[in-house]
């Protein structure tokens, strides 16, 4: 591999997007309004990445059948380095059928754990200026070697089903630079009652946490220097919130290699979750930068992103 600007380790899934004018109730049937199929899980990360200009590679393991033939055709299309993905026999490709109702989604998914881990895939550090993960119950050890060859090291988190929140997932932070979580996976793991209770006790663990709250914005502190910040979120019309928390991690991830200052980075990262909140599904609604570019036409009042939207919207 060449070097990379990002590599990021997870599960990929194909995603169903169904949107419902009202949620489903037993013994009733509701026809969706509208769909659409795309590439999910830590495939969000990557074409958000991608999209944003980032060479960006993906270590992620695809069955033998249909759903994993196309995911690995639609990432390539992105023009995704694949080269630490591997394709893998007798084991199905996962799917999640997201219901989008009332500005939020609720998910179903079909899959197994992957024969092979993240640390099976990358037994040697990529070449890359910065790594991202989903942590979780099973091990990262690659993320310390990463480190260790000198990579920013980014982590999020997703929704535990057996809602445990085992808080030894967060000793994975050891080897982190930036952890960022949504708000309800922060406060199940540190067993608070507050995003910004939440925070705080993340930043005990890692040097720089991002705690995303959806519609009420996000805060961040980055410990080294004790600043602290709080954007609000961006008003849009929502279609669906799958994958938004992905795509928030990608424009920050952006926007910290690119060294804006830690409130510019967390604005940035929001308005890149916003505008994927207006269509469906994850991967697929990651902004690109005419997408940028029109929402700063449509608002030139908001100055805060103006420069680099401009700088970077014309390559």
């Amino acid at each position: 591999m060449n070097e990379l600007d990002v590599v990021v380790s997870g599960l990929v899934f194909q995603d169903l997007v169904l949107g419902l004018p009202t949620p489903p109730r037993p013994g009733t049937e509701v026809w969706a309004t509208d769909s659409h199929e795309s590439p999910g899980g830590i495939a969000n990360f990557a074409v958000a990445l991608a999209r944003l200009g980032l060479r960006t590679g993906m270590a992620a393991t695809f069955g033998v059948d249909d759903l994993g033939a196309r995911l690995w055709d639609r990432l390539q299309a992105e023009h995704i380095d694949l080269s630490l993905s591997r394709k893998l026999g007798n084991w199905p490709t996962p799917l999640t059928v997201a219901l989008a109702y009332d500005n939020d989604r609720a998910l179903v998914t079909r899959g197994t754990t992957p024969p092979l881990s993240a640390d099976d895939l990358i037994s040697t550090p990529p070449r890359a200026k910065a790594v991202a993960a989903h942590i979780g119950p099973w091990p990262n050890e690659w993320l310390a070697k990463a480190k260790a060859a000198g990579s920013l090291v980014f982590a999020d988190v997703g929704w535990d089903p057996s809602e445990h929140w085992d808080p030894a997932v967060l000793d994975q932070l050891e080897h982190v630079d930036v952890f960022l979580p949504n708000a309800d996976e922060a406060m199940a793991y540190t067993r608070t009652t507050s995003p910004g209770a939440a925070l705080e006790s993340l930043a005990t663990k890692v040097p720089v946490v991002v705690v995303s709250n959806g519609a009420h914005g996000a805060e961040a502190i980055d410990g080294r220097t004790g600043e602290r910040v709080a954007v609000p979120a961006f008003s849009v019309p929502a279609a669906d919130t799958t994958g938004a928390g992905d795509v928030f991690a990608a424009g920050f991830i952006a926007a910290t290699l690119w060294d804006l200052p830690l409130a510019q980075r967390v604005r940035f990262a929001a308005l890149t979750a916003a505008l994927s909140v207006t269509k469906l599904g994850g991967a697929d609604a990651a902004p690109r930068w005419e997408d940028l570019a029109q929402w700063q036409r449509e608002h030139p009042e908001d100055r805060h992103l103006e420069a680099l939207i401009s700088a970077h919207s014309g390559r």
